[in-house]
């Protein structure tokens, strides 16, 4: 089976493997790019990084609250030039606010009343006339914070509430440290948690580790016995580095988050975050096209 170009340069980006190692993994797995990227792994040719799937692509990123619910909300564009217009800024943040009464669906924002006269997919189609770039509504997030307390944070914020990370922690009870909601948001951004605890990560991607890291362990050439006790290291590893409550916290290091939310005497209940772009391919385009379609 011939190897896919394309499919060799987005696994170099995913892994940061060679150009061969990458073609033989994709060779070996018949173009299955996951596949291919747990074959590097067992090979000891790359680290598979919490980077794998942030790839670039435009727009904002918003939260919102009130009393009872949170949300965050992605709206993507074709450039960066289309988050730096104010307008499009305003109607990101009034998605972000109608979303707090939505149904928590893209579909069911889309339905909500935007002003007298439109519903929200409407006033989308509406607002891609007027900025003259195709705009979307990528993915919502709306939860449930009733008796709660709410804290929210915004990386690389360029208008109130809105920049290209979003992240919203909900706590039970209210915690002793004023700070910690925001330090645990801005921790979240820093690291990018898969789940909040152990029991919460998938079957199926536990298992997919455990197999990884089986075979990497018996690369060492060590007993059976001696690589399920190294299995079981690489495993507690492995949930410190994508388990929220597991991770050393990024403020006190010495701690995980668990120790630091329990010393606060609140319960961490619920968190969220979105990155702009996240697994969306961009199609790349030089500057000065760039420049070029967006005078037009």
């Amino acid at each position: 089976m011939s190897v896919n170009p394309k499919l060799v340069k987005e696994l170099r980006e995913k892994t940061g493997a060679g150009m061969g190692a990458c073609k033989d993994a994709l060779d070996a797995c018949s173009n299955d790019i996951e596949q291919a990227v747990d074959w590097l792994r067992k090979k000891g040719l790359s680290s598979a990084s919490k980077k794998a799937d942030r790839v670039t692509a435009e727009g904002l990123v918003c939260v919102a609250k009130n009393d009872d619910f949170a949300a965050l909300i992605e709206i993507n564009s074709e450039t960066d030039f289309v988050s730096r217009n104010v307008d499009f800024q305003n109607f990101v943040k009034k998605l972000a606010t109608l979303s707090l009464d939505s149904d928590g669906t893209v579909e069911g924002l889309k339905k909500v009343a935007f002003n007298e006269k439109d519903n929200v997919e409407s006033a989308l189609i509406n607002t891609i006339a007027t900025i003259g770039e195709n705009l979307s509504i990528r993915r919502l997030k709306k939860i449930d914070a009733k008796g709660c307390n709410v804290f929210s944070y915004v990386h690389n914020s360029i208008t109130d509430g809105a920049g290209k990370i979003g992240v919203l922690v909900v706590f039970e009870g209210t915690p002793k440290d004023a700070s910690l909601g925001k330090g645990v948001a801005m921790h979240i951004a820093a690291n990018y948690p898969k789940a909040l605890s152990v029991d919460d990560l998938s079957k199926d991607l536990v298992d997919r580790e455990r197999s990884i890291q089986r075979d990497l362990a018996l690369q060492s050439g060590k007993p059976a016995e001696i690589v399920e006790k190294m299995l079981d290291g690489r495993m507690s590893k492995y949930y410190q580095d994508v388990c929220l409550l597991e991770q050393a916290y990024v403020m006190d290091p010495d701690k995980k988050v668990k120790q630091v939310v329990e010393e606060n005497g609140v319960k961490l209940k619920e968190y969220a975050y979105y990155i702009l772009g996240e697994g969306i391919e961009k199609e790349h385009s030089d500057f000065a096209e760039e420049v070029a379609k967006a005078m037009k």
